[in-house]
């Protein structure tokens, strides 16, 4: 079965890289970081965390991203997480590959079929300008489980629209879990999670920047999410630090 992973991951990775012989992007390497406050975590529906702090790393060169992305809960108790993305974007098409991990189970370095809190999914994507849609499936790792108890490689479909009113950029989101999964929706009174086609995420959010000074602006945000399947509502607000 790690073969499969390890066979699948290799591909992907080829066609990421037959792709980029075919484009022009950016002659130098690119480079940012940065990180942002937000008043809870919100991730797909899903509550994942109060208050936190998330930082983020990313270069990228000739349609290439490597991108880390962390998030640490200002309550100690919080499950703390670290991201490693690599991505490859020509044009409105995407796609990419992401190592997901999470510090309430095994150590960093456990990567074993049963034994990991690593998740790897594979994300294909297009962006329309006037709207972005996005597959993601987890091929590897702590997947979640269908209802024969096999591997579900769980997959998500997103749908996003930007706008501009009232002097605001606004996305407006939904979200679908496509098919049965533990790794969705899981609430106390149904650890199941998913048990089939749900829709999982409504989203509407509005960002902004404050002038702080002449040269900098602090940008703002502010989103709320409904999750139909598990009768959730969240409203967040977050801020850039830097």
């Amino acid at each position: 079965m790690k073969k499969t992973y390890r066979q699948k991951a290799a591909a992907l990775a080829g066609c990421i890289f037959a792709l980029s012989l075919t484009t022009f992007a950016q002659d130098k390497p690119t480079a940012d970081a940065g990180a942002e406050l937000v008043s809870s975590y919100i991730w797909r529906g899903q509550e994942l965390g109060n208050f936190a702090l998330q930082p983020t790393l990313s270069i990228g060169y000739r349609g290439f991203a490597l991108t880390a992305w962390g998030s640490a809960g200002l309550d100690k108790d919080d499950t703390k997480e670290f991201d490693l993305t690599l991505g490859y974007t020509a044009g409105g098409f995407h796609l990419a590959l992401t190592d997901y991990w999470f510090d309430n189970g095994p150590g960093y370095f456990h990567y074993y079929a049963r034994n990991t809190a690593h998740v790897f999914e594979a994300n294909l994507g297009y962006d329309f300008g006037f709207l972005s849609v996005n597959w993601y499936t987890n091929f590897a790792g702590n997947d979640g489980v269908d209802h024969e108890g096999h591997r579900a490689y769980s997959s998500y479909l997103s749908l996003a629209a930007p706008f501009h009113l009232g002097g605001l950029d606004w996305t407006a989101e939904i979200g679908a879990v496509p098919w049965a999964t533990s790794f969705y929706n899981a609430t106390a009174d149904n650890p199941a999670g998913a048990g089939g086609f749900e829709v999982s995420h409504v989203s509407i959010g509005a960002s902004k920047a404050i002038r702080i000074t002449e040269h900098y602006s602090l940008p703002l945000f502010a989103k709320m999410t409904w999750n139909p399947a598990t009768e959730g509502a969240y409203f967040v607000f977050g801020l850039r630090l830097f």
